[in-house]
């Protein structure tokens, strides 16, 4: 049923036309996910056409394999837009009829909902949606209601849900959301060998702005984009009561976006400008993980951000606000600590006793290197989104009489 090769890449049987959609492409984990999944796909020998809505960054351009096929699609945007969304629509509808796509595998809430529809209304044989993120979680009671109904109008349509995480599934499948058969789990892979094998940056005194004879500080770190749903801003008003608390610790905020100058501006006028680097974008986050004794992450909205499985990778353990799947790796008292997602003045009291507290500080480093995470690898997610997809294949061709292979049932997920 499911035929690998010699280098366990998955044989999906013939030279496949695959659509992936994203709404952006940013420096972002959905973004660098999608862009493993269409580089797998297209080493694998088949035809990848990745499109995206009109908000791209160099960055993330650059590691899009040179055999992937970039197109972008005008209206396909992250707002919402009647006027736009038509349009866009429209336009997926067309690219994907014009490249008579096998498999659309859609990513993100709003290219979700939009690719999924256009590839029904083209009659593409296999529709693979990936859930990054919840949609219609920790949002107004309009935006739930809306989101809500359009994943119930999409799910008839859908061959395969894959959820980055078991909680994310399973809040899909509590609001009704796609039968239990059609949704799996895919852990958001990375080359975990470049964050375990990371040194620090050579020129970390510099980063940290310290003199040549200043004693390294403790130094905590966030790599997140700079959006709303990160709330720096939030979280700098309670890192001030730490800052006062542990006057020589540094916090390292890594990223970008649109609030970047809003948050700068903010910690200035908290006077934080000396215990807050702002370091912009970095294509070396594993060596800010080797520098950071603590890393966290205060996201109101998340799926299971694949950067903490990078802190973990790292050897750093985490503070993180609770998140839908998050416990599946981050171990309370093991390899961090997990803080109420409302509540940041515990974040920042959990963060402080940490670094006071250097014993438990080491112990929670050790629990952070020897977590298992297997199961992010990026090689193993290429291989289960390829069984996914065979499976999706081929229950279309039993559905429509012209298979003469058995469908894979309960397809069993490479490990």
């Amino acid at each position: 049923m499911k035929v690998q090769d010699a280098e366990g890449k998955i044989d999906l049987g013939r030279r496949l036309r695959i659509a992936h959609v994203i709404t952006r492409l940013i420096n972002g984990g959905a973004d660098e996910n999608t862009v493993h999944s269409c580089n797998w796909a297209a080493q694998g020998g088949h035809d990848v056409v990745l499109l995206h809505g009109e908000t791209v960054q160099p960055e993330i351009i650059a590691k899009v394999d040179p055999r992937v096929e970039l197109i972008g699609v005008p209206g396909l945007t992250r707002s919402i837009s009647p006027v736009s969304d038509m349009r866009a629509l429209l336009a997926l509808t067309r690219r994907f009829r014009a490249l008579n796509a096998d498999i659309v595998h859609t990513h993100t809430s709003k290219a979700g909902i939009l690719g999924r529809l256009a590839a029904w209304a083209a009659g593409v044989p296999a529709i693979v949606h990936g859930v990054h993120i919840v949609p219609f979680v920790n949002v107004g009671v309009a935006e739930r209601f809306a989101y809500l109904a359009l994943e119930r109008l999409a799910a008839p349509v859908t061959s395969a849900f894959i959820s980055v995480s078991e909680g994310i599934r399973d809040l899909y499948l509590s609001a009704g959301v796609g039968h239990p058969d059609k949704h799996y789990v895919v852990h958001s892979g990375f080359d975990l060998d470049r964050f375990r094998n990371a040194r620090p940056p050579d020129d970390w005194r510099e980063l940290l702005r310290l003199t040549p004879d200043a004693p390294r500080p403790p130094v905590l770190l966030m790599i997140a984009a700079f959006e709303p749903r990160k709330r720096h801003t939030e979280f700098l008003d309670v890192f001030k009561k730490i800052a006062v608390r542990l006057p020589d610790a540094v916090l390292v905020l890594a990223g970008d976006g649109p609030l970047h100058s809003i948050v700068e501006s903010w910690a200035k006028r908290l006077g934080l400008e000396r215990q807050v680097v702002f370091t912009g974008y970095r294509d070396d986050p594993e060596r800010l993980i080797a520098l950071a004794d603590l890393c966290l992450l205060c996201s109101m909205r998340e799926g299971l951000p694949r950067v903490v499985m990078q802190y973990l990778a790292g050897g750093t353990p985490c503070v993180a606000c609770d998140l839908p799947g998050l416990r599946e790796v981050l171990r309370p008292g093991i390899n961090g600590v997990i803080t109420p997602a409302d509540d940041l003045a515990a974040m920042a009291e959990a963060i402080a006793a940490i670094l006071e507290d250097r014993a438990r500080l080491a112990c929670l480093a050790q629990g952070a290197a020897a977590t298992n995470l297997s199961s992010w690898d990026a090689k193993l997610m290429g291989k289960r989104i390829g069984a996914i997809y065979r499976e999706a294949l081929d229950q279309h061709r039993a559905s429509t009489g012209v298979s003469t292979i058995p469908p894979v049932r309960n397809v069993a997920l490479p490990r």
